[in-house]
């Protein structure tokens, strides 16, 4: 029968300085790895110490390590026949969770996936929590925390950069910088203890300005890595950019264009869009949220005037603005006011000059560095995107292969090494006892194991394994 209970893996380990070492998960796991619906196929996944005694009470045959074999699937209880399948076995170590892993492609749909979990679990399998087997994986040092990151980016990027930020990272491209500057605070910690072991010598073995400039080049590495953190985190919900301006200036004409179809209504009559309308873009493979908004003017109606508020709400949270005033006709006072109070408060803005075609059609520029368009004939829409990508993606777009922070929590981890590191630069300067600096370099190193979910911290790994669907 099936083995009761839903806490998570029973794990007999002993974790060292360096993370977890594998040591005994006593129950197997099984779930439906493909999503629920009508396809051609599924895969149930069947991972633990007894995969292999599960897939032959299902009446597999004896399965060769990576080879493809036919097989009949029936129940272990009553010996129905469930489906024809083809079974692979993936022996431990060389599995995606480092266990003994047998993997069921059959027939999709709702109905026959089901029944061969439900014999498996019968078979004496338990039903695998979210995320369950990648939490297995990096428990038995298949992946990393910055790795198991990279999985969730992977399944849910909406977008071609996200997509190429998540395979860099699943590759290792992150993990490797942050274990070399990890490094680096070993060597300085190494160094440092020549100070602490030979104290009061001016010419020990190590000269202070070697320290010094060590930790400098560190600090300087990591806020590289920080640099485009912020660019990094918008590929994974994307840029809010919101169309503004005053009303029938031709925003959502904008918004349309830059979409590439027609989803908010166009006419030549004020206030037609009395609230936001939202889709994400991907233009070159980087993502972007546009917002149609509506029309800002000083009197409107009491419908259209709730808009309004919207609009200011989503203005607050803009990363980037397109502005637009139509052509032919000079910005008001209250437009350059209101843009450069955005510009005052750090958000980018793109001034957009709308309706280009009412003037004999667009050209590549104007004087005042707007970017014209014209939505009707399509002109304009390649600079504009050209803009928008320069003025959201620009760090990134320069350095495609640099490890990127694609989360809250990576920044997070590696500003607290940052400061720590700072910390330490300041202990030296100020003079104080080399231990005193020490703990400093302990924090900081502690801080990119942090990183890479090699010390206990079993708070955060319930928040980044429960993103997980069942079957991951």
């Amino acid at each position: 029968m099936a083995v009761p209970g839903s806490a998570g893996p029973r794990r007999r380990s002993t974790r060292g300085t360096t993370g977890y070492y594998p040591g005994v998960i006593d129950d197997t796991i099984a779930a439906v790895s493909t999503a629920p619906g009508r396809a051609g196929l599924a895969i149930v996944r069947v991972s633990g110490p007894a995969a292999v005694r599960i897939g032959r009470a299902l009446g597999l045959p004896e399965l060769e390590p990576r080879r493809a074999t036919l097989a009949t699937v029936r129940h272990p209880e009553s010996g129905r026949t469930l489906d024809r399948v083809v079974a692979t076995r993936y022996a431990a170590p060389g599995s995606y969770t480092g266990e003994e892993t047998v993997e069921i492609s059959c027939h999709g749909g709702s109905l026959v996936p089901r029944l061969i979990l439900d014999a498996a679990l019968a078979a004496g399998a338990r039903q695998a929590e979210a995320g369950e087997f990648s939490r297995r994986a990096f428990l038995n040092g298949k992946l990393d925390l910055l790795q198991v990151e990279a999985t969730l980016d992977l399944i849910d990027a909406p977008t071609e950069g996200l997509h190429r930020a998540a395979l860099f990272q699943l590759e290792g491209g992150l993990s490797r910088r942050i274990e070399e500057l990890r490094e680096r605070m070993l060597q300085l910690h190494a160094m440092l203890g020549y100070e602490i072991d030979f104290p009061g010598e001016d010419d020990g073995p190590i000269a202070p300005e070697r320290i010094d400039e060590a930790a400098l080049r560190t600090l300087q590495a990591i806020e590289g890595l920080l640099r485009n953190a912020p660019e990094g985190e918008l590929l994974r919900e994307g840029a809010l950019t919101v169309i503004a301006g005053r009303p029938n200036t031709g925003k959502s004409s904008v918004f349309n264009m830059l979409l590439g179809t027609e989803r908010a209504i166009v006419t030549d009559q004020p206030g037609t869009t009395r609230d936001a309308i939202e889709a994400l873009a991907s233009i070159e493979g980087y993502p972007f949220r546009l917002v149609d908004t509506a029309g800002l003017r000083d009197a409107p109606g009491e419908v259209e005037g709730i808009g309004i508020e919207v609009a200011h709400r989503y203005l607050d949270r803009a990363d980037v603005v397109l502005f637009c005033v139509e052509a032919g006709r000079c910005a008001e006072p209250t437009e350059r006011e209101f843009v450069a109070r955005l510009g005052a408060a750090g958000t980018a803005v793109i001034l957009v000059r709308t309706k280009m075609d009412l003037l004999g059609g667009a050209d590549q520029g104007t004087e005042d560095g707007s970017v014209p368009v014209s939505a009707i004939r399509g002109e304009g829409s390649d600079l504009l995107r050209s803009r928008l990508l320069e003025a959201v993606y620009s760090g990134i777009r320069a350095a495609e292969e640099a490890p990127l922070l694609t989360r809250r929590r990576q920044v997070r981890v590696l500003r607290r090494a940052a400061g720590e590191l700072g910390e330490f630069r300041a202990a030296r300067e100020a003079g104080l006892p080399p231990e005193i600096a020490a703990t400093h370099l302990r924090e900081a190193a502690a801080a990119l194991e942090d990183l890479l979910g090699t010390i206990d911290a079993e708070d955060v790994l319930d928040v980044i394994f429960g993103s997980f669907c069942v079957g991951k």
